[in-house]
């Protein structure tokens, strides 16, 4: 398995216009750091015949969501890394194949795009780069049948590797099947054990498409360096995680947030549950944020909720502004890598962090907890 890591949001390129008040300012969503302690060559696909980087075992496929989740739950803030292993394998590119009769497209010829989703080859299901690998080296010249996933639609293609001029059967096509990162936890319910986080989904950082989950978990991680946000800049956490070591397992990627379940011990028992807030119980003024931004301290900060949204994407309720001195002088305000940190307002979870604004650090965007708690078991608003 090769596991890439990724800046969740910004590989995306989400940068967007904020029309509402003075000026035009760009949008990001948070992200989480690069600087791991991995090796290979990270943020980059491997092609269908390129050897894998890192080896990592697969999960087993992602558990059921819960029937319930309960609405008074443990507010983290806490840095976690997160590394995800695609449903099917992902088509983030394609290029030609150099030959010794001139370039060949194999990929693009057949019909695939980046963006669609390999699941089968030849009647037989694919989650890996190396199982393609494999399928493409002992076909060589002759036909695959390739089942694709385009958005909703449901794909079937042929395609034939060509011999590049090393002699290596190739089909010219970009795939990625695996991200690393680190992310912030949300919230935690005693109840059922699931945690959200994030507060977005995790896109693959060319395509912006969002990751199909088959596996995936979180494990501890500790912040190290903090990159200060600056106007037309955004900042960033830096940090490391160790891949070994699993905290929870992942069981959704989804555009409101990742969830996953882990057991009441890896939580512990030092903060008390809060009540999950009602969207008419949410209001602007003071609200504090509890983030992760040196080590593996949570620490709260003083924020503004100085707006709040009709239902739109889900993801930006709230426009939130940083208050907070201390937070000020070591970040610059909201940095990638805070995605998911908890908005708490009167004793209740009111949201978390999810986007900054490009031109002005100090502010951002928030989703509602309440949101990502009915997210977690699939309800609809």
């Amino acid at each position: 398995m090769s596991v890439r890591s990724f800046l969740f949001g910004k590989g995306a390129k989400i940068l967007e216009q904020e029309k509402k008040g003075p000026g035009v300012l760009g949008l990001i969503v948070l992200g989480a750091v690069l600087c791991l302690s991995l090796a290979g060559d990270w943020g980059r696909a491997a092609a269908a015949s390129a050897p894998a980087e890192v080896a990592v075992p697969r999960q087993m496929s992602a558990p059921e969501a819960p029937a319930a989740v309960g609405r008074r739950v443990i507010p983290l803030g806490k840095a976690v890394g997160i590394k995800l292993f695609s449903d099917g394998v992902l088509v983030v590119g394609l290029s030609p194949v150099e030959t010794e009769d001139g370039a060949s497209y194999p990929g693009r010829d057949c019909g695939l795009k980046a963006g669609d989703v390999i699941t089968h080859i030849n009647g037989g299901e694919v989650d890996t780069i190396e199982e393609v690998q494999a399928l493409v080296t002992q076909s060589e010249d002759e036909p695959l049948t390739i089942q694709a996933v385009r958005g909703q639609r449901q794909l079937q293609l042929t395609a034939a590797a060509v011999e590049n001029s090393q002699g290596i059967w190739q089909l010219g096509v970009w795939l990625r099947d695996s991200m690393a990162g680190i992310g912030t936890m949300t919230f935690y319910d005693p109840s059922s054990g699931v945690f959200g986080a994030l507060g977005h989904g995790i896109n693959d950082v060319d395509t912006a498409m969002l990751m199909p989950l088959e596996s995936g978990s979180i494990m501890p991680a500790s912040v190290s360096e903090v990159k200060k946000g600056e106007s037309g800049s955004p900042g960033e956490l830096h940090g490391q995680f160790d891949l070994t070591r699993d905290l929870g397992t992942l069981y959704a990627n989804t555009n409101l947030g990742i969830f996953g379940q882990m057991p009441q011990e890896t939580v512990g028992n030092a903060v008390e549950p809060v009540e999950v807030a009602s969207r008419d119980q949410v209001e602007t003024g003071p609200a504090t944020i509890l983030s992760n931004i040196r080590g593996d301290e949570v620490e709260e900060f003083q924020v503004k909720i100085t707006h709040l949204y009709p239902e739109g994407d889900g993801t930006r309720s709230m426009m939130l502004e940083v208050t907070d001195q201390t937070l000020l002088d070591a970040t610059g305000g909201i940095v990638q890598g805070m995605s998911g940190s908890p908005i708490l307002q009167n004793g209740r979870l009111v949201g978390a962090v999810t986007h900054v604004l490009v031109n002005d650090p100090t502010r951002g965007y928030g989703i509602l907890a309440d949101n990502m708690v009915r997210q977690a078991t699939g309800e609809t608003r």
